[in-house]
């Protein structure tokens, strides 16, 4: 995509929701689902709309998680790294996962096929180790199954 392309996208997303009150992450999710990230070259003319800096932008950019600088895979895998699902084996079912992928966190595969993320709370606490497989849950998740699953 050109440059001039992407200004033109970023600049109906921003005239779309500007006027929204704190229209912030509409703008990022908005950017997010045209792009499958937020491309650098989206910033600039972002923070110039609502009066923020930059560096305010990429800090909220990298408090939310779902947020990326790259597009992710065709297929996410996320695997909760919080402590319920730690004490019910995830760090040892996270190892085999990678292992068995070979990939480490946040790490998308060479054909673009899979990312793996981790994140803290599914909000599957009782049923744990948890995971999310494009966006399904998976509760009582095992290495086995979600190695199946992303087989795709």
């Amino acid at each position: 995509m050109s440059s001039d392309q992407t200004d033109t996208i970023v600049s109906e997303i921003l005239s779309r929701n500007q006027d929204l009150e704190g229209p912030l992450l509409p703008i990022l999710h908005d950017v997010q689902a045209e792009f499958g990230c937020i491309p650098d070259a989206a910033r600039a003319p972002i923070a110039h709309a609502l009066n923020i800096t930059e560096a305010e932008l990429h800090g909220v950019i990298s408090f939310y998680h779902d947020f990326r600088r790259d597009p992710a895979g065709k297929h996410v895998l996320k695997i909760c790294r919080a402590e319920a699902c730690q004490a019910v084996g995830a760090s040892a079912m996270s190892a085999q996962v990678l292992d068995k992928l070979g990939l480490t966190w946040g790490q998308t595969s060479a054909d673009g096929r899979l990312t793996v993320e981790p994140v803290y709370c599914l909000g599957l606490c009782a049923c744990g180790p948890a995971a999310m497989v494009d966006g399904q849950l998976r509760g009582r998740a095992t290495a086995e199954d979600l190695l199946a699953e992303v087989a795709l």
